[in-house]
Order: C-alpha cells, then structure tokens, then sequence
C-alpha cells in the first residue's frame, strides 16, 4: 500500500522521461545533416532514456490514488533531478566524459546556470554545441511555468511576496484559471521573445545557427555559448547592446508580459514596483562599474568601459553569466563584486536566479523598519511595497529564505574549501551554484574542469537547490514531511 502510496510521483516521472528523450531528436538531425558522428550516440541515447521512462511508469499505469498538494515538493524535484540525470547521458556517451562532469553539465544546462566543465567548444560536434544550448532554453521554460504556477501553490516561490501586488500574477488564477492555460500562454510568450531574439541576433551578424543558439540562452538567461570566448567572440558593439536590451527583457516577470499583451498596453510594466527597483538597481550597478573600470585604466575610454561594464553588470545581475571580458583578471576587487551583485537576481516570475529584487528590496525595507523601531519602540511600521501593505506572513517567508539561503551557503562553502583548499574558489564557485550564475574565480576562473569531482557534484546539488528556492529541496530532508 505504501508503494501506491507514491504511484502519481512514479507515473509523472515516467512520463518525463519519455518527453525527454524527446529532447535528442534535434541534435540527432544535426548530427546527421552535418555529418560530425554522433548521430547513432544520440538515437541510442534516445532510445535508453525512452525505454527506462517506460520502465518507471508501466508498473503503476493503472494505479488511481490522487496527487495530494503535498506530493507537490516530491513531484518538483523528482522530475527536475531525473531530467537532469537523463540529460547527462549525451555527454557520456558522445564526448566520454565522467560521469560528474556529464551530470555537472547537465544540470547546469537545465537550471540556465551556465557554469562549463567542457573547453574547446569551437571545435565541439554541431549537434553537442545544439544541445547544450537547447539544455538550457527546455530549463528556461519549465522555470517560468515552476516560478509563475508551481511553486506558489506549494508556498515557497518567490511569487508569494506579490500575493498583495496588483499587477503581478499574485495567483494562477491571476493568469488564467488553470495551470495548463496558464503555462500554455507562459510559454507562447517564452518562445516569440526567442525567435524575436534570434532574428535579431541574425540581423547584427551572427550566423542563423549561432543567433538561433545564443536567443536560447539569452532569454533562459543560462550563459553558455558556442564559442569559448563567449559573447566575446564576436567582437561587436551592437551584439553587446542587443544582449543587454534582451536580458533585461527575459528578467523580467513573464507574468507583466502576459498582462501587457492581454491589456495591449505598457502601462502594466510602469505601474510595477518591482521593475522600478530592478532598473534602478541595474542602471546603479552599471554606472559603478563603469566608474572602476575607468578609473583604473582597465579599458582606453570611458566609452569602452561604458560598454563592457553595463554588459557585465547585467549579465551578472540578471545570473545569465555571459562575458565579453575575462572578468576573473580585473585588477582589485571588482571580481569579488561582480560575484556578489549576482546575488541581486532579476524580477520574480523570470528565469533569472539569485535572492530576486523583490526580496532584495523587502529584506532592506524590514531592515529599515527595525532601526525605526529601536528610536520609536511603540511605533507600528507597516511593510509596504508598491503602495500595499504586506502581511507579516511575506515578511516570515522573506526572512525563512534568506536564513536558510546563508546557512547553506556556510555550510557548503566550508566543504568545498575543504576539497579544494582554496577559499577564493570555495566562496565564488558555492555562491555562483547557489545563484545559477555561471562564472566563478580561483581555480573555476576560466573553467570548472580543474574542480574536484566530489565539488561537481555538490555544486550539482547546489544550482538545483538554488533554482528550486531552496525549501523545496530541504523541505525533503525533514523527517515531518514523510510522516505526512
């Protein structure tokens, strides 16, 4: 009875896993029209992911037991955590890696975090270099779908601090009434921003396979490219500035998009408080940035550290981890501070990771009423954002996040600077898997092959338990939630 207990949980990843094997028909038409061998790799790893999702989901085809609201936990990070394992088998059996760096892969991909093991990429298989792009948008779209409907319902997401706001999908039922409805329209959006992006990337001067690749990474807001040296590569102003204007646009909450079509107005993104604070904390961090660099001759001209500062600075921000420099070499402590701002995240509702403005902005708030109260002790100060007061339960949720976010960065830091026996790195690598950002300093400066496997796949556990809001995952790990 209590293997029927978790029948929906085994039937839901079941068929996962034969969607996903879905995932390796383009790469396998890549293969094959370019003629770079990994044609029969991809079909056998096609067929293996099929046949194991069969496996898991026959036994229990028939059981009827319901899906509980509780499940829910169970559902999220079984299914991400299979996918990505079942998205590892491609580089294991193509490029024979390891098996931590083929899951460390993967799981970056998915969680759009963008961290690399894997050099060389100008010379990688087309049909490896398709699907490591392709990776990352799958991972962006059920992002959107877990931000926007999911993870609400389980009260952990980031969208509960918005249960007050007018304009931001407060409920799913602030969308559309149903979740498949609402991640219906969640993902037409998801998928025109792409084809707008990557026509635009063509139209600057990216080859169609490279602006179709890198609007798949763009609008996940991942980071990984075709080309080691990143955006970089390129070498073009204009390209710099189109990725800039479509990562601000991917970070913010796919939810206004959805209002600002429905309305056919603009409106709905200059009344949101949250887009506010997120363009006025980009346009700050860019200009601080911009001012560093130039004041320390890193690039000729204002205008070249202009440039490479705000592309920089919302790269980092928005957890996308793109490069046109080799950040990890700017002199004093601008490495470190281009870590930490990854911190800051984009809006809620977006693919992008880190705390998220919203909490940014709500922590500093609770921060200031607290001062307030200590010079008037009788005072009543109420948390607001966006004009509304928010109950005490968002500013609990807030600070339940943030606590437990530092408790896991202390602890994991404190292992990896055991493996590694570098705290530069431990701290950079820890953080930037926690924040799905990409890029990291020390020893992962320019990759994270060096890394020790034991580090891989922590840092695998880290960028998911990062991109499921960390209570998903931990709320597993209490004896209270299988005694349910």
């Amino acid at each position: 009875m209590r293997y029927y207990l978790y029948a929906p949980v085994q039937r839901i990843v079941g068929v996962l896993l034969m969607f996903t094997s879905l995932a390796f028909v383009p790469p396998l038409l890549f293969s094959i029209f370019g003629q770079d061998g990994a044609a029969l790799a991809f079909l056998f790893s096609m067929i293996g992911v099929a046949a194991v999702g069969l496996m898991v989901f026959w036994p229990v085809r028939r059981a009827t037991s319901d899906l509980r609201i509780s499940d829910g936990f169970l559902v999220v990070v079984a299914c991400w955590g299979v996918v990505c394992l079942a998205g590892a088998v491609p580089f294991v059996v193509v490029l024979d890696a390891s098996l931590a760096d083929a899951v460390f892969e993967s799981t970056s991909g998915i969680t759009t975090t963008g961290a690399t093991v894997f050099s060389g990429l100008d010379t990688m298989p087309i049909s490896i270099l398709w699907y490591r792009q392709q990776l990352q948008w799958m991972g962006g779209l059920g992002i959107i779908v877990l931000a926007v409907a999911i993870l609400p319902m389980l009260k952990v997401g980031g969208m509960e601090v918005y249960k007050a706001e007018t304009t931001g999908p407060v409920k799913e039922s602030r969308l559309t009434p149903r979740i498949a409805e609402t991640a219906k329209a969640l993902w037409l959006i998801y998928i025109a921003l792409t084809v707008i992006c990557a026509a635009a990337f063509w139209a600057a001067g990216m080859s169609l396979f490279e602006a179709v690749t890198h609007s798949f990474s763009t609008i996940a807001t991942a980071g990984f490219s075709t080309h080691d040296a990143s955006i970089g590569h390129f070498d073009s102003a204009l390209i710099d500035w189109l990725v800039v204007f479509f990562l601000f646009i991917a970070s913010l909450n796919f939810g206004l998009h959805y209002m600002a079509l429905r309305r056919a107005t603009g409106q709905v993104y200059l009344r949101d408080p949250e887009l506010k604070v997120f363009a006025v904390v980009m346009l700050l961090v860019s200009l601080l940035i911009t001012v560093l660099l130039w004041q320390q001759d890193v690039y000729p001209s204002f205008w070249a550290s202009l440039r490479y500062a705000v592309f920089q600075a919302v790269s980092y921000t928005t957890t996308t981890g793109f490069a046109t420099a080799d950040v990890y070499l700017w002199p004093g402590t601008l490495p470190l501070l281009m870590i930490l701002i990854s911190g800051l995240g984009g809006c809620a509702g977006s693919t992008t990771g880190g705390f998220k403005i919203i909490r940014v902005y709500l922590l500093t708030k609770q921060g200031l009423r607290e001062l307030q109260r200590l010079v008037h002790p009788r005072a009543i100060v109420p948390l607001k954002f966006g004009g509304r007061t928010l109950n005490q339960e968002v500013a609990n949720a807030v600070w339940g996040f943030v606590s437990l976010y530092i408790l896991c960065i202390v602890i994991l830091t404190l292992i990896v600077s055991g493996i590694e026996q570098d705290l530069v790195t431990a701290v950079s690598v820890v953080f930037s898997a926690m924040n799905n950002l990409g890029p990291a300093l020390g020893e992962a400066g320019s990759n994270w092959g060096p890394l020790h496997d034991a580090t891989k796949w922590l840092m695998s556990f880290a960028m998911l338990l990062g991109r499921l809001e960390i209570f998903t995952i931990l709320v597993l790990l209490t004896p209270a939630y299988w005694r349910h």
